[in-house]
């Protein structure tokens, strides 16, 4: 007798589960070291809290109604609810505040593409540190973290949200077709990001959005000035992890400065990432600059099982 789960959910056996968690033990350890605290919060928030973070965030997987009639939802990620943490627990505390977390977050999936539900994130949040410096010490420990999970080929790519909406404004590019044009360039269609630009006489912006490598890309692009002084800030072992991408966008909009993703030549799909997010704290009643990254545990355990292979 067969009896089936959810789409997008998997059970996680003992062998497994053993191994998940000599990956999480480790990447704990470094978030302690770094003086990180841990913090938990509810799977189910209401959707006018994740409303308020991110217009994207209130797709959720799962809806539902509590005893009230309000709107409940599974979190799709971490970053909105410790967001209402900071201001609602956190109203008056001096900064900059470091958290971390090992917590599953729910996300909605395509049909019959094999995408998890349910996923189990590690990452932190740092609350009240402005960038570069901020963003540098989220990167370091995000390579600290990689590191003690077992990766060795790992990368992190480095992009900037305001980069390409900053170079479309200075080619001119009228503000009505920005959206379309940036919607093309998070979802990594370089043939409609080349169609779109095309229609506005920019296309020479599409070589500016397949720029890839090392940080003698960022010369002579006047919106990369962000970016060189992240750059200067990383130690020399994190600054060889490093890869420059400056077509790098994130979809959700709540991102307004440096973007980084991890990857690994042993997995096809990007393992986490993160950025700043300076405006989304302000959202909640307390302006504070922020930065952020999540991985995917599971996704990082099995680039770590190929790199063994």
């Amino acid at each position: 007798m067969i009896h089936p789960i959810p789409s997008g959910t998997r059970d996680v056996l003992p062998d497994e589960l053993r191994e998940l968690r000599v990956i999480t033990d480790g990447i704990r350890a470094v978030f302690e070291a770094h003086d990180y605290g841990e913090v938990a919060t509810p799977a189910l928030e209401y959707e006018e809290v994740l409303t308020r973070g991110d217009q994207a965030a209130a797709d959720p997987a799962y809806r539902l109604f509590d005893e009230h009639g309000n709107v409940l939802v599974l979190r799709s990620d971490m970053t909105i609810p410790i967001a209402r943490v900071v201001a609602t627990r956190y109203p008056t505390a001096p900064t900059p505040l470091r958290f971390y977390y090992l917590q599953h977050a729910y996300r909605a999936v395509r049909q019959h593409r094999g995408h998890p539900r349910e996923i189990l994130q590690a990452g932190i949040e740092l609350v009240g540190a402005p960038g570069p410096a901020g963003t540098a010490e989220a990167v370091s420990v995000l390579c600290a973290a990689l590191d003690a999970a077992g990766l060795r080929t790992y990368r992190v790519g480095l992009g900037d949200a305001s980069l390409f909406p900053r170079a479309l404004e200075r080619a001119g590019v009228d503000e009505s077709a920005r959206p379309r044009i940036l919607n093309e360039l998070a979802t990594r269609d370089l043939v409609g990001l080349e169609r779109e630009l095309g229609r506005v006489g920019s296309a020479e912006l599409l070589e500016l959005a397949r720029t890839r490598g090392g940080v003698e890309v960022l010369d002579g692009v006047p919106e990369a000035d962000t970016l060189r002084a992240l750059y200067a800030g990383l130690s020399d072992d994190v600054k060889e992890r490093v890869i420059f991408d400056l077509g790098l966008v994130r979809t959700l909009g709540y991102y307004t400065g440096a973007v980084f993703e991890v990857y690994d030549a042993a997995f096809g799909s990007p393992l986490g990432g993160g950025g700043r997010y300076d405006d989304l704290l302000g959202r909640f009643g307390r302006e504070l600059p922020a930065c952020g990254w999540a991985l995917d545990v599971e996704r990082v355990h099995a680039a770590r099982l190929e790199e063994g292979a």
